[in-house]
């Protein structure tokens, strides 16, 4: 058998798998409850406009990218956002072939390029306008629940997963991100997938060469995705990695920092594509003042005073106490997402407006993880199963209490 056919086999989908699609499935559900009781905005509009001409035409204003202009940041999300609508006019286009002529969805020459139809006209001709540009997101979504488990079971153990999983799939903070197109949970995605990116290769460094190349490919695009979600996310996103990855590749540290500069210098390349290898609109994130960063208490403050989350912010006070208290707590596990759960909530953009506290959250979720998995080994096990148990379920009625808000 080969290497590649045995690497699929060891892919097991056995209980605590089944349990984590069953919670990621939820959050899945409530995004399209939601999502069904909504109407579309103006900025949805917008998306879906600007997010259909980064693919099938360029602007008519001459001198920009899109009629938004241009895109000082997310251009991710706008790709994302106008995708599904251009396949599925592009299925519209095919499936005329078949029909009667005062049965085609494009009549005539509308003038509007490929499609010949306006973002107005897609609201009558297409009934699932809003769900095709919420997709994409909740999708996203669904990923970096993925991700967040992974990484807490492949650390902490089931439980640990388990605790940091739930509290995600129940999070108002999270689902509204996925609920209209935004770079909020695209730039979530890479932060966390590059920081523990980043781990993985630095653990990768202590084995063989021929494992580096993967991990690395894969660090370049991540680092892509948060570059193209907001360009303040890849230096933060390539320092925090690069120190921690200084903190355990021992014997290997003159290596890191090539790594992560091929790393993010892949990324940018990612970043140029996402915008049709134009250098106009690529060189107007640089000269936007997108990239502008500060520091500021206030965004720590209104992150612990969101009523959403309070079965989070228990969690995550009792978790830091454990961490204080308990020896066993503080080991590289759990100090890594912590020091960047901290470094994330003080910062504040200055170019383009963004939710770090969103960016924060699935770090502060995988210590509570962390220190929780720790307590359940003790001797008062079964007294912090209870106590994680209804701090989960507080939270999941705190969230489904939240959810008419969010329409």
């Amino acid at each position: 058998m080969t290497p590649r056919f045995a690497r699929i086999r060891r892919f097991h989908f056995n209980l605590p798998q089944r349990i984590a699609a069953v919670m990621l499935a939820l959050f899945l559900l409530q995004g399209l409850l939601v999502a069904g009781h909504q109407t579309l905005s103006e900025r949805d509009y917008q998306y879906a406009r600007c997010g259909r001409e980064t693919w099938e035409k360029p602007s008519p204003l001459a001198g920009y990218y899109t009629t938004c202009g241009n895109i000082r940041d997310g251009i991710l999300a706008y790709r994302i956002a106008g995708l599904p609508l251009t396949l599925n006019l592009l299925v519209q286009h095919g499936v005329d072939l078949f029909r009667k002529p005062e049965d085609r969805v494009f009549q005539g020459n509308g003038g509007q390029g490929s499609t010949g139809l306006s973002t107005w006209e897609l609201r009558h001709q297409m009934t699932h306008v809003l769900l095709l540009l919420r997709l994409p997101f909740l999708a996203a979504g669904v990923v970096l629940g993925g991700g967040l488990w992974w990484v807490t079971r492949r650390l902490y153990g089931n439980m640990g997963g388990y605790v940091a999983l739930a509290l995600y799939c129940f999070s108002p903070l999270v689902l509204k991100a996925c609920l209209s197109p935004s770079p909020e949970i695209l730039t979530a995605l890479g932060i966390y997938g590059g920081i523990y990116t980043c781990i993985g290769v630095a653990h990768a460094m202590q084995g063989p060469r021929r494992k580096w190349r993967p991990r690395i490919i894969l660090l370049t695009v991540v680092l892509g995705i948060a570059a193209a979600g907001h360009i303040v996310a890849l230096p933060v996103a390539a320092l925090l990695g690069l120190a921690l990855m200084l903190w355990i590749a021992e014997g290997r540290r003159s290596q890191v920092l090539p790594i992560v500069l091929l790393a993010s210098a892949g990324a940018l390349a990612l970043l140029f594509a996402c915008y049709g290898l134009s250098p106009d609109a690529f060189s107007y994130v640089f000269r936007s003042g997108a990239g502008f960063l500060s520091v500021s208490l206030e965004s720590v403050k209104r992150f612990f005073t969101f009523p959403s989350i309070t079965g989070i912010i228990v969690a995550a006070g009792a978790a830091f106490l454990l961490y204080i208290g308990v020896n066993r707590s503080r080991y590289f596990g759990n100090t890594a997402p912590l020091i960047c759960t901290a470094v994330l909530l003080l910062l504040v953009t200055k170019g383009v407006p963004a939710n770090t506290s969103l960016w924060a959250l699935p770090f502060l979720l995988t210590f509570i993880g962390g220190v929780f998995a720790d307590a359940f080994e003790s001797e008062r096990r079964k007294v912090f199963i209870v106590a994680a148990t209804s701090l989960v379920i507080l939270q999941v009625v705190i969230c489904i209490m939240s959810l008419p808000r969010l329409v």
